[in-house]
């Protein structure tokens, strides 16, 4: 009687196709299935298999064949089986330890309002580029809500509530999207999730810079004479001075003006968060850099007027002051708060600069137009490129000229008379 012989195991990289038909509504469906043997519990000693599945037989072939080579070179990995949506809520919730408050925010803002509802179904493993391809041309055509207005531009109303209809995404809104699927999907490529990553393989659209609008010589001079009777108008004429953002100018503290030498050390700022979160708090500039500037002896006088005018506030309201209690304590408390000591907002300020550009005549500028009109102003008065990005505190020198090396006509103006004056020397 002969020896029965044991099986021997398939090897890994094995597999197998076969047609397929499946009944739905009566109907018949057909499909070709692979099966990959991608290797074996350590437990049970049983295959683990995986499937491919596709509408033509070459389609999972060449499924097959690439899980085949990817075994054999080492370079394998188990798809996951998570979708996008629950992949993206592991990640905002286990790898966003070193990110800023500001930028948690906005990744899960744009993954609740853009990638989610678009591509959150899809199973991680099945995402391909031409999908998040086509989610960035819809977002282009009409991937913003905005309030919708009659002919008289008055907010079109239903039960009370603002009606809201789509409308193009500029193109730097959809990479701001990308860039944070991409972070996303680079996490699970790292991970071993996914073998690469399908955000990498689209176009991107072209950004088109959008023109500066900074104030010139006569808008500065009557904003200087309208910002006198403001309450915030010290703070904005610091701004429009220092070319400080605006969130620098709000976590300025006291600590950080040095009277004596006439510098200023910009170390913070102020974020605005939701109660539920803490509250406002005061954390790190932008790019997480300290820059030590030396303003204008007008914005030292400047600040020393608030000094006095706080002092002042403090003495009216008393017992109802929020701000700082004792000297000591003002020693690091903020430069500008409000008439009873509480910090400044965003809101307040834009609302008080919006009524000074409007009588100014300038009503679509914003208050971050004070600081690319502190930049022009320094270049025009002939600070060097490298002076103006440590004052703005750009992270290169190249970033800086990019936006505001061609912005200045009088700049083209004088180098034109410098040239002329050149050649009239040496004819």
């Amino acid at each position: 009687m002969p020896r029965k012989t044991k099986m021997s195991r398939a090897a890994n990289g094995t597999g197998t196709i076969r047609k397929k038909t499946i009944v739905r509504n009566e109907k018949k469906y057909t499909y070709w299935e692979a099966r990959v043997t991608v290797g074996f519990d350590l437990g049970s000693g049983n295959q683990i298999q995986h499937s491919y599945t596709g509408k033509t037989q070459k389609e999972v072939r060449e499924k097959l064949q690439a899980a085949a080579v990817a075994l054999t070179e080492g370079e394998y990995s188990e798809p996951s089986r998570l979708t996008l949506s629950e992949w993206l809520d592991i990640w905002l919730q286990d790898y966003m330890a070193d990110k800023k408050y500001l930028t948690c925010k906005d990744y899960r803002a744009q993954v609740a309002v853009h990638i989610k509802p678009a591509l959150g179904a899809v199973r991680l493993s099945d995402l391909a580029p031409h999908m998040i391809q086509h989610f960035y041309n819809d977002l282009l055509a009409k991937g913003k809500a905005v309030v919708k207005r009659d002919e008289n531009g008055k907010i079109e109303r239903k039960g009370g509530k603002p009606l809201y209809e789509s409308a193009p995404m500029s193109a730097k809104s959809v990479r701001n999207v990308h860039g944070v699927l991409t972070k996303a999907l680079s996490t699970a490529v790292s991970i071993g999730y996914l073998r690469s990553n399908p955000a990498d393989k689209v176009t991107l659209p072209r950004i088109e810079r959008k023109e500066l609008s900074p104030l010139d010589d006569s808008h500065v001079k009557v904003f200087l004479e309208v910002a006198e009777k403001d309450a915030f108008g010290i703070m904005l004429m610091v701004i429009l001075f220092t070319g400080l953002r605006e969130s620098e100018a709000i976590g300025l503290t006291w600590d950080c003006v040095d009277f004596e030498a006439g510098v200023l050390k910009i170390n913070k700022q102020l974020i605005k968060r939701k109660r539920d979160d803490g509250g406002p708090m005061l954390a790190s500039t932008k790019n997480g850099k300290v820059r030590t500037i030396k303003p204008a002896p007008f914005v030292i006088k400047l600040l020393k007027r608030q000094y006095t005018e706080q002092t002042m506030q403090r003495l009216q309201k008393g017992e109802k002051w929020e701000g700082w209690k004792t000297e000591e304590e003002r020693r690091t408390a903020l430069v500008f708060t409000t008439s009873a000591g509480h910090y400044i907002s965003p809101t307040s300020i834009r609302y008080h600069f919006k009524k000074l550009a409007v009588d100014i005549g300038v009503p679509e500028c914003r208050v971050h137009d004070l600081r690319h009109t502190f930049a022009v102003l320094s270049l025009q008065n002939g600070d060097d490129i490298k002076t103006v990005q440590d004052a703005l505190g750009h992270a290169t020198a190249a970033f800086t000229l990019d936006v505001y090396g061609h912005v200045s006509e009088r700049m083209k103006d004088d180098s034109a008379s410098r040239m002329q004056a050149y050649i009239e020397k040496i004819e």
